[in-house]
């Protein structure tokens, strides 16, 4: 979800849903100038699915999300 050379949030979101993995662990999301919002990532693919639970960790330690 790392614009403007991987997917967007909804493409990610819609490609997690195809494959259905009871966890997803979003990553690669925050590139310069453009920062997925994994806030989204994670309510439209629980609307989807409610059962994929979206584990968001630190990935960016120190940087506000």
């Amino acid at each position: 979800m790392n614009l403007p050379y991987t997917m967007t949030v909804e493409q990610a979101a819609d490609a997690v849903l195809e494959f259905a993995p009871a966890e997803v662990y979003p990553y690669h999301y925050r590139g310069r100038p453009y920062v997925s919002d994994v806030t989204r990532f994670a309510e439209l693919v629980n609307a989807g699915n409610a059962a994929i639970k979206v584990v968001q960790l630190d990935g960016y330690p120190g940087e506000a999300y």
